[in-house]
């Protein structure tokens, strides 16, 4: 509109008006001005619901979770530097067939949990930290969960096996179902993006479910889970695919870590515990749907190794992980009836490079396993 024009001119004849000019109307560029904002204060940084700048890495407050970044960055590997050809003939003409059952529903089991560890770290976890630091590492960690679905997918291409009837034992078979079932049960809840953890009784429960999958289904459930297939290796079997679960360990160790050290931190600054009756329920869940697995997979012992033998270690290491959080143990008075895990688990760095090639790789020190 003329700025010397007005409403009522529409109804009298038009004289001139003396009117102030006025100012430029502001343009779209102008409003888009970016305004200058205050710095931000890295004590102001919290875990989850904190009020700082969500895109500005540092400084640090938690630089213990960039050192996890950078040390997963130095564990680079992919499954195609481990050679599969003994494991095929390994798998058609040395495994018996309670050894074959073994192996296979290994397989079966840790391939769904890996694209649930991806999609839960993805999607439910890393959108609720409010750190940048914790998040990066998390990017990082989706994209290990998604490697090492590809190095099972890897195997079971390698050995020929069916793998729509692979994939779909978790559906189908009760005692795989039921780990499963059980986990989504655990962090559906948390998976929404309105779960609202400013509400003390939501934050009790993400904490909890967080506390679930790093305590238990990784520290627990993969770390116990891959122990058959060590014990194949221990008798010179399997040796490629023992190799790429000894390095998909080495990413467990480090996520374990990670989610023990976040649990720890949340639970210090939000001055909060976790209900004792809620852990215990949690622990006798995951005792039970651990027992029912041990027992369908290992339902024929194979050769130094039995279900019995799989559910204690499942206790001891359930030990470990309470002491290494700080809660009470679970189960007191496990042994550990399997000491050669945490050293067969840990990676060789004496082979030489023409054996394995991806040994040579990792350019950090050796992993601390308690």
């Amino acid at each position: 509109m003329n700025a010397a024009f007005r409403f009522d001119d529409w109804d009298t004849p038009a004289t001139p008006v003396a009117v102030a000019p006025e100012k430029p109307a502001k343009t779209e560029v102008d409003r888009n001005q970016p305004t200058r904002l205050a710095p931000i204060n890295a004590a102001d940084k919290r875990i989850v619901n904190g009020q700082a700048d969500i895109n500005q890495l540092a400084p640090f407050k938690y630089p213990w979770a960039w050192e996890f970044f950078l040390k997963a960055n130095r564990n680079h590997w992919t499954p195609l530097e481990i050679s599969m050809a003994q494991d095929v003939h390994d798998y058609h003409h040395k495994l018996t067939s309670a050894e074959r059952h073994v192996f296979e529903n290994v397989l079966a089991y840790l391939t769904t949990s890996d694209i649930l560890a991806m999609r839960n770290i993805g999607l439910a976890v890393m959108e609720k930290m409010s750190a940048p630091e914790l998040q990066i590492y998390q990017a990082r960690q989706v994209y290990e969960e998604a490697l090492h679905t590809w190095t099972y997918q890897h195997c079971i291409e390698s050995l020929g096996l069916d793998q729509q009837e692979i994939y779909n034992r978790y559906r189908v078979v009760p005692a795989i179902h039921g780990k499963i079932a059980l986990a989504n049960r655990r962090l559906e809840k948390v998976l929404r993006s309105d779960f609202d953890l400013t509400d003390r009784a939501n934050l009790h429960e993400f904490a909890l479910s967080y506390f679930f999958f790093a305590v238990i289904f990784e520290g627990c459930w993969f770390y116990n889970g891959f122990t058959p297939v060590f014990a194949l290796q221990r008798r010179g079997l399997m040796k490629g695919a023992a190799e790429q679960l000894q390095y998909i360990m080495r990413d467990e160790v480090l996520h374990c870590a990670f989610g023990i050290r976040v649990v720890r931190e949340l639970l210090k600054e939000e001055d909060m515990t976790l209900d004792p009756q809620a852990l215990r329920q949690l622990w006798d869940e995951a005792e039970a749907a651990e027992t029912a697995y041990a027992a369908f997979i290992l339902r024929d012992p194979i050769l130094g190794y039995n279900a019995e033998l799989h559910v204690q270690q499942f206790r001891f290491i359930a030990n470990r992980r309470a002491r290494q959080v700080g809660v009470e143990e679970p189960f007191p008075g496990a042994e550990n009836v399997l000491p050669w895990l945490d050293e067969q688990a840990n990676l060789r760095k004496e082979k030489n490079f023409f054996e394995t090639r991806v040994t040579e790789y990792q350019t950090g020190g050796a992993l601390a396993w308690e």
